[in-house]
């Protein structure tokens, strides 16, 4: 593959990743051992807040008259579509039945999570939209309960925002706790939640760590690192455009990649250098994590033909994958290694993030290669069940006996036998093994 970086990433997503299992797991254990009161010890020593940690319906009502009936039109026409999308998931998913053989019916059934929790991070930045992707795609699955755990800011709360959106989109219950006291809590059963079946939401690194850690215990949507958006641009493409969608998705964190993959040198020059200037632009803290993520982490990269290009997407297996290149039809069919795919200039990561409709809790660090992102099918469990008549047990029973004996494991088959014996009085069956 004649593949030249014209920028070449210094560092990797997980370069400055300092340990932090050891204290997370103290955290938990503590906890786990300490019970609500730990956990508020937790609260008001990181979030440095002390007001109520389970909000009341009347803080939430006074949250929502905080805000504009601009911003509830806009969160409620995110949230609506959002739903329809989980729906619409939600119906190519449904319960099977088959005759296997005859007389042997083996079936399928998809069957919610009790309960959820959503954690939604509300420190550097507010995410609003996190708790329209967590809470309304749970509660479209059919969740029992859900619940929401988001960082308060000290002396104020949890922003009258997510709070808003929370209980627009179905959340039981607001936990005014960031961090991995919030997770662990949801985890837990503390402050009269029940305890989570599935953890969700994105988080820094000491919430996808009690997540990693937990795993096993609850499910958890996915193990997350930096967020990273590749985009893929030919000749085609509008320089200023790709540029501005590179540096919108360099703010969200210091190292956050974003690679540029094209097969035109013009079109990586002219980002190149409009990137710098884009970023310039941007409020303070804003500019320094894109300045920074830029500088460490993203790539340029010059490939011969728009099927090297694909193949180089297909290995880094991004996060966000934009399409801003000619025959979109194409790059959709040849495309398959990442979390979201946002095809042409007309759409944007930014709208997935926030407003279209699909979920933007999302697979990060290649994880795009095995598996997709945040779905009403990772609320639900898919079971299976069987019953049969004697005749339809008839051959799976001998067959069973037979293999569970090759296998070493008498009393498996035993567990055959007893059925042939009882149901087929005075036959003759040969149950033992051959090689």
């Amino acid at each position: 593959m004649s593949r030249t970086y014209l920028k070449k990433a210094e560092k990797t997503s997980t370069s400055d990743a300092s340990s932090v299992t050891e204290i997370v797991q103290n955290i938990l254990n503590e906890i786990e051992a300490g019970g609500e009161d730990a956990a508020t010890r937790f609260a008001e020593k990181f979030d440095r807040y002390t007001g109520n940690l389970v909000v009341t319906r009347d803080e939430i009502d006074a949250a929502s008259s905080q805000l504009s009936q601009k911003l509830k039109d806009d969160i409620r026409f995110a949230h609506d579509n959002v739903r329809k999308f989980a729906e619409a998931q939600k119906k190519t998913l449904g319960d099977v039945e088959v005759e296997i053989v005859p007389g042997l019916v083996a079936g399928q059934k998809t069957i919610p999570c009790q309960a959820a929790g959503c954690y939604v991070p509300g420190g550097r930045y507010s995410h609003v939209a996190s708790a329209i992707m967590t809470v309304t795609t749970a509660k479209v699955a059919g969740c029992d309960h859900i619940a929401v755990c988001s960082p308060p800011r000290p002396d104020v709360g949890v922003n009258p925002a997510i709070l808003y959106t929370a209980d627009l989109c179905g959340a039981d219950a607001i936990l005014a706790m960031g961090g991995v006291q919030g997770v662990a809590s949801m985890a837990c059963g503390l402050f009269g939640l029940p305890s989570a079946d599935i953890l969700v939401g994105p988080g820094n690194q000491f919430v996808a760590e009690a997540k990693r850690i937990l795993f096993g215990r609850v499910g958890i949507d996915m193990f997350a690192g930096p967020t990273d958006s590749l985009i893929l641009a030919d000749a085609t493409a509008d320089a200023e455009i790709v540029a501005a969608d590179l540096v919108g998705q360099a703010e969200h964190g210091y190292n956050s990649p974003v690679w540029l993959v094209t097969d035109n040198a013009d079109l990586a020059n002219a980002v190149s250098l409009a990137v710098p200037r884009l970023i310039s632009t941007l409020p303070d803290l804003n500019r320094e994590n894109a300045e920074a993520a830029w500088r460490d982490y993203a790539e340029v990269i010059l490939c011969g033909n728009r099927e090297e290009m694909a193949a180089t997407a297909d290995e880094y297996a991004p996060e966000h994958l934009s399409v801003q290149a000619d025959d979109l039809d194409w790059w959709l069919d040849r495309l398959q290694c990442y979390g979201s795919l946002f095809l042409g200039e007309q759409t944007t990561v930014a709208f997935g993030d926030k407003a279209s409709g699909t979920n933007h809790v999302l697979p990060t660090s290649g994880a795009a290669r095995y598996t997709g992102g945040l779905s009403v099918h990772k609320f639900m469990k898919i079971v299976t069940w069987q019953r049969a008549t004697a005749d339809g047990a008839r051959p799976v029973a001998e067959a069973t006996a037979r293999i569970s004996r090759l296998e070493g494991m008498e009393g498996h088959a035993r567990t055959a036998d007893i059925r042939l014996h009882k149901y087929f009085p005075g036959e003759v069956f040969d149950l033992t093994a051959t090689e």
